[in-house]
């Protein structure tokens, strides 16, 4: 296959996202018969039919699925690389790109990775972080896309070198009129028949709630499901159920709330989290530093 053209890719991601041709080519200021071509060019080259035109717009195929998938990660590649030449220009001698799962970013990393780049010696170092649900931040390390991540250390690291980084301590966090604020003392099993406020099926947090349920042989019910911890604690103020969210995240904002705030007993609700990277002599220099500092953090958790 000949090398892809990058302009082509980014009309051929516009075409699908947009599902209009027309729409496409006014994003990138040039006419549908242009875009039309580099799309047929484009079919010729992968040889395959990459869109179909229906009633309701243009569509991709099967294929077509498969190259936008590609498409995606090779612009967002190309954009890495402009931004990493432009920081180079503007004086950044080193650069580490961090995948972090949510309760990470929540919790403890940002402070860590500030305290990092405060150091005299590191002020020509520039740290990125992406958020990431902790099997895409798996994914992505070994496929090269970040050098470094920081999430879970259940999660599967199956061929990824790892080192110790913090712990947290899951919470249940209840409005203080709510039976179970009442209680000195909480265990997951407690709360089982209570209405959650939930976080979405793919996070680790949801994962391991659900693990815990089937034990125990009762589901949850989730009368609410959002996307932040913060959302879950604004759910948990209405009074529309009781909330699992990490102690470290939940005791700040639970005191402007006005919420009780139970840590769980369950031995599993102690969660370690894990430096991971594929291998470290192919870590820049930049980000041996960074792992070292980040790793060092782990002797700083309370227990």
């Amino acid at each position: 296959m000949h090398d892809l053209d990058l302009t082509t890719l980014r009309l051929f991601v516009a075409v699908c996202e947009t599902r209009n041709i027309a729409r496409a080519a006014e994003q990138h200021h040039i006419v549908p018969s242009a875009v039309s071509k580099r799309i047929a060019q484009l079919e010729s080259v992968v040889g395959n039919v990459l869109v179909e035109r229906k009633r309701r717009g243009v569509v991709p195929t099967g294929a077509g699925e498969i190259l936008l998938e590609h498409a995606r990660a090779m612009l967002a590649g190309q954009d890495r690389v402009s931004r990493d030449m432009a920081a180079y220009g503007k004086g950044i001698k080193g650069q580490v790109r961090v995948l972090a799962s949510v309760s990470s970013i929540a919790e403890f990393l940002p402070d860590d990775i500030a305290d990092f780049l405060q150091l005299p010696a590191h002020r020509d170092i520039r740290v990125d972080i992406e958020e990431s649900l902790s099997r895409d931040l798996v994914r992505g390390i070994r496929e090269g896309l970040a050098p470094v991540g920081v999430c879970w250390d259940a999660a599967d690291l199956e061929g990824l070198q790892t080192r110790p980084y913090r712990n947290d301590h899951l919470s249940i966090v209840a409005h203080p009129e709510h039976p179970i604020a009442r209680r000195k003392r909480c265990a997951f099993a407690d709360t089982v028949d209570f209405d959650h406020v939930g976080l979405p099926a793919n996070t680790a947090v949801h994962t391991m709630l659900g693990r815990a349920a089937a034990i125990i042989g009762k589901p949850l019910a989730y009368r609410a499901v959002v996307s932040t911890f913060d959302a879950a604690l604004r759910c948990v103020r209405a009074n529309l159920g009781i909330a699992v969210v990490p102690l470290e995240v939940a005791q700040p904002m639970a005191t402007a709330y006005g919420l009780k705030v139970l840590a769980l007993t369950d031995r599993w609700a102690c969660r370690g989290f894990t430096i991971c990277f594929h291998d470290e002599r192919q870590l820049s220099p930049a980000a041996k530093l960074l792992v070292s500092h980040l790793e060092a953090r782990a002797h700083r958790t309370p227990a």
